[in-house]
């Protein structure tokens, strides 16, 4: 806070590091997309209504169809498929299979991102996941363990391919845009598990409320579950793999080619933004820029963990759960963030409480953040796009307000900002203990149609 900060130029959204935000946008779209995919095409793969044979799979034959029924259209006999005959159980440990696999590269990941390079982490990690979708089908006809361990691998791969993106961000992102930078970039990809379990109460004929590590959905969750049942009704349900992988490997063409892991490697940076961003990060440490992810991370596990203990041992209500987790999302934040002035003078201190505060932070992922499943399941991914929208909105308005403040002085502008964001939570946090609900409103049940 003490050392003056580099010279500061406005946002150029022409400029390379936003055109990096953009392909790594698609890029969290296409695994969001990979991801999810699965969720829309069970519906499908377990329809109980096709004919289906007492081993793992039966196939219709459209020729012996047409002779034994002429009058059934062509285009519903070619969009046969498969159909498995998976347990609600089965599907749920398919299900959660992919979230093992995301657990156990999280650490490991960020270790290899600094040996091998965030940009071939990242690269790989979208490639192995785009291959691994195109064999999915090919994987539920040899049996459903096999479509297990590809889903876990493929965890494994997007969990390489996230951890990535921040070593990157560490090294392209000026201090003053990151909020805007990292917003693009992620806009493709969050709330994907939220999406990913919204899509699967369908299949489950009934909507159940989750506590998932998040990542997120704006765009992808939105277009996949919008895109995906059309696919399957129109060509049948393995074109959903074919046609998102097939745009993952797309995409992994462009980010080997266009993508590279620092700025002063590019060779097609201009000198002018080169220096500007290189002079912006002259003082920022690599590792510990790298811990707050992993407090988020980790805070944002352990929380769901406790919330779903708390709820399947009717320990606490719903509404009560909500409330708890929304309250240390933001109360201790803002704690931490008031109490940042009065101990500048302990360097320790200091890097200790900017650790925690996305980390606890990140508790509102099983509080306020999911709540909408809870009161309106059959409108989430349309109210979570709502939501979405406002926290871009909100984060392009905190840097620049943050930038005003720091301008006229730096101390007591950064003091100004911690105040002010504190204010903003507690603001939030009281509007949603008085308001917040868990039953599902009126207006979101489903309407039983009755004929006279």
């Amino acid at each position: 806070m003490d050392e003056k900060s580099p010279s500061r130029k406005g946002p150029d959204f022409c400029s390379l590091r936003y055109g990096l935000a953009l392909i790594m946008h698609f890029s969290n779209f296409t695994m969001i997309t990979q991801r999810v995919s699965l969720s829309i095409a069970i519906i499908a793969m377990v329809n109980s209504t096709q004919r289906a044979s007492p081993s793992n799979a039966s196939f219709e034959d459209p020729l012996a169809d047409t002779l034994s029924n002429p009058s059934k259209p062509i285009k519903e006999l070619n969009t046969r498929a498969s159909v498995y005959q998976w347990s609600p159980e089965t599907q749920g440990i398919i299900f959660s299979s992919i979230n093992y696999g995301i657990i156990l590269t999280l650490i490991p990941s960020g270790y290899l991102a600094g040996i091998f390079g965030a940009k071939q982490m990242l690269g790989a990690g979208l490639l192995i996941s785009s291959l691994l979708t195109l064999f999915t089908p090919l994987a539920a006809d040899f049996g459903v363990i096999l479509v297990i361990i590809i889903r876990t691998f493929q965890g494994m791969a997007q969990g390489m391919a996230w951890t990535g993106q921040f070593t990157i961000w560490a090294k392209w992102a000026p201090p003053l845009e990151r909020s805007k930078l990292t917003s693009i970039a992620g806009s493709g990809d969050q709330w994907q598990d939220l999406s990913q379990e919204f899509s699967v109460s369908l299949s489950f004929s009934t909507p159940t409320p989750c506590c998932i590590m998040p990542e997120g959905a704006a765009f992808g969750s939105f277009f996949i579950l919008c895109v995906g049942g059309l696919i399957s009704q129109a060509l049948g349900w393995p074109f959903i793999f074919y046609i998102f992988g097939s745009i993952g490997c797309v995409c992994c063409l462009l980010w080997f080619t266009v993508i590279y892991d620092d700025p002063s490697h590019h060779p097609c940076i201009s000198a002018r933004e080169k220096e500007y961003i290189v002079s912006s990060l002259a003082h920022q440490s690599g590792v510990l820029s790298s811990l707050p992810f992993i407090a988020a991370s980790s805070c944002t596990i352990l929380g769901g963990q406790l919330a779903d203990f708390l709820l399947s041992r009717s320990l606490l209500r719903l509404i009560t759960v909500r409330k708890l987790f929304s309250s240390l999302g933001l109360l201790l934040p803002s704690l931490c963030a008031v109490a940042l002035p009065f101990v500048a003078s302990s360097y320790v201190t200091t890097i200790i409480l900017l650790i925690l505060i996305p980390g606890t932070s990140n508790l509102c992922d099983s509080g306020f953040i999911i709540n909408t499943l809870d009161v309106a399941p059959r409108y989430a991914s349309f109210l979570m796009g709502i939501s979405r929208g406002f926290g871009l909105i909100a984060g392009i308005v905190s840097s620049t307000a943050t930038g005003f403040l720091i301008s006229q002085d730096s101390e007591t502008g950064w003091r100004n900002v911690f105040f002010l964001s504190a204010a903003v939570n507690m603001l939030g946090l009281v509007f949603y203990l008085t308001f917040g609900q868990a039953e599902i409103q009126d207006w979101a049940k489903e309407r039983t149609l009755t004929r006279l």
